[in-house]
C-alpha cells in the first residue's frame, strides 16, 4: 500500500532521484484533498477508516519523496539493494576523520559561531553529497548511490546533534 501511494505520488519522476518539490506538493494536496477524513466524517465507519489510513499513507509517501536521504533509500529499495548503513563507507577514512572532528566541535560548551560555522559546513555536504546521489542513479550505479546515502546519513545524524545541542537547556 505505500510502496503504491508512493509511485502515485512521485509517478511523473518514474523512479527518478530527482524530483520537481513543486510538482510533489502538488500532487500531495490533490491526493489529501480527495481522501483526507473531514471529507469523510458522515459516511460509513469503514470508510472512515480508510480514509484515515490513506491520509497518513500519503502524508508517510509525501515525507519519504520530499527528503533526499529517505528517498534515496527508498529507491535503493525499489531496486532490491540492501539499505545503505553507516558502515558502509568505513573504509574512507578521510570521511571518517571529518566526521569525527565535527563530532568533536559539536561536544564542546555551546558556542553559537561554531555551531554556526557547523551548520553552514553539514548545509554544504548534504548539498554535495545530494548532488553526487543524483549522478550515480541517474548512472544507475546504484552502489555508488548506496555508498553515498551511508554518508548522508552520517550528516543527517550530525544535523539532529546540532539541533540538539541549539535547543536551550
Amino acid at each position: 500500500m505505500q510502496a503504491a501511494l508512493r509511485r502515485r505520488l512521485g509517478r511523473a519522476s518514474d523512479r527518478s532521484f530527482r524530483v520537481d518539490a513543486q510538482q510533489l506538493q502538488r500532487r500531495f494536496r490533490s491526493l489529501q484533498r480527495a481522501v483526507h477524513p473531514d471529507r469523510f466524517g458522515q459516511r460509513p465507519p469503514k470508510e472512515q477508516y480508510y480514509s484515515e489510513q490513506h491520509s497518513s499513507l500519503i502524508n508517510k509517501a509525501y515525507q519519504t519523496l520530499l527528503n533526499p536521504l529517505s528517498r534515496g533509500l527508498y529507491l535503493l529499495e525499489l531496486n532490491g539493494v540492501e539499505p545503505a548503513q553507516e558502515t558502509d563507507c568505513d573504509a574512507d577514512s578521510v570521511f571518517l576523520t571529518e566526521i569525527m572532528e565535527i563530532n568533536e566541535k559539536l561536544a564542546e560548551p555551546k558556542n553559537e559561531d561554531i555551531l554556526e560555522e557547523i551548520e553552514t559546513l553539514i548545509k554544504v555536504k548534504q548539498e554535495e553529497l545530494t548532488k553526487e546521489v543524483t549522478a550515480a542513479f541517474e548512472r544507475d550505479d546504484l552502489q555508488e548511490a548506496k555508498n553515498l546515502l551511508a554518508k548522508m546519513k552520517y550528516f543527517a545524524n550530525l544535523e539532529d546533534k546540532l539541533k540538539n545541542k541549539k535547543i536551550p537547556s
